[in-house]
């Protein structure tokens, strides 16, 4: 059902004509200051992937590295108790995991879903004439620089804290419900490069519109003041031949299409009479965004063009 080719967001593997287990994994260094809430992101990334293949989360293991000269801090248990917050949110059991020392401190978790066959959704079917819905605004990477600077403004710490630590549980039943097509998460590889694989593996292209997608507040100013991560410089480099620029945008918002996220929203590829019925259905939910954003068109498979 799922190749390594394609780039899918999990692994699926069939164990009854009716059932398929979702496999995938995910682990990181701290985002934020506060443990707590490091654990609550890294909880909220690993289930995305989960989510964003129309399946719903069984179990987790915990995956952990932290030095061991910190440990009786309560620095790890509040990172602890704050992933199984989220798990518990999820309706995920943590049935035990592995760490290592390690000096710099990474979290995150190996994750278990199970979804029918038939209401898997991969990266894969996006059909040209679909629109591409997206789920949470784009930002959590420049602010994430930001706040390892200490310049991060609090309105958009806790803009952006709110954002990484809301689950796409919800939009992904909005997302089966409206049959959707195709989707992904978008997270490392920024909102384009995450486009890129989808519409690669689906053998198509598409166009995005600059003007319709979301940011989170304090990006835009944030990126224009320099404070933009590596991942985000790279993968505006591993695109360059992928996307065109139809006409010039401003620099902060040719960044943040590029910009590394961290547990961010579902990137949706829709029928066009079924996109309203999702948009309405991710605004009922409260989701942190609902935006129509481009469509799918036929050309180079995987290739992009951007208007403002």
């Amino acid at each position: 059902m799922v190749s390594a080719a394609m780039g899918d967001d999990a692994a699926v593997y069939r164990i009854a004509p009716d059932r398929a287990l979702v496999a995938t994994v995910d682990f990181f260094t701290p985002v934020v200051d506060d443990p707590f809430d490091f654990g609550r992101i890294a909880a909220t990334n690993a289930l995305s992937d989960i989510y964003a293949m129309g399946a719903r989360p069984l179990f987790a293991l915990n995956l952990l590295g932290f030095p061991r000269e910190h440990l009786g801090e309560g620095i790890l248990e509040e990172i602890i108790r704050g992933g199984q917050e989220v798990m518990r949110e999820a309706g995920a059991l943590v049935l035990g995991g592995h760490s290592v020392e390690d000096p710099e401190p990474k979290f995150g978790y190996c994750v278990v879903g199970e979804v029918a066959p038939a209401d898997l959704v991969t990266n894969a079917g996006a059909r040209p004439g679909d629109l591409l819905v997206l789920t949470k605004p784009i930002g959590t990477g420049v602010i994430a620089t930001a706040i390892k600077a200490g310049v991060a403004r609090e309105d958009a710490i806790m803009n952006a804290l709110s954002c990484m630590t809301t689950l796409n549980r919800d939009a992904a039943v909005a997302m089966r419900e409206a049959g959707a097509h195709a989707a992904t998460d978008v997270t490392g590889y920024g909102l384009l490069g995450h486009l890129h694989v989808m519409l690669r593996a689906s053998g198509v292209a598409a166009r995005i519109h600059a003007s319709s997608v979301p940011f989170l507040p304090g990006a835009i100013e944030l990126a224009q003041e320099g404070h933009v991560p590596g991942g985000t410089r790279r993968n505006a480099a591993d695109r360059a031949e992928d996307v065109t620029f139809e006409r010039p945008l401003p620099d902060p918002v040719r960044t943040l299409l590029f910009d590394a996220q961290t547990s961010g929203g579902l990137l949706i590829a829709v029928a066009p009479d079924l996109a309203q019925r999702l948009t309405h259905a991710l605004g009922r939910l409260r989701a942190p965004a609902s935006a129509i954003i481009g469509e799918v068109r036929e050309g180079t498979p995987g290739s992009i063009s951007v208007v403002p």
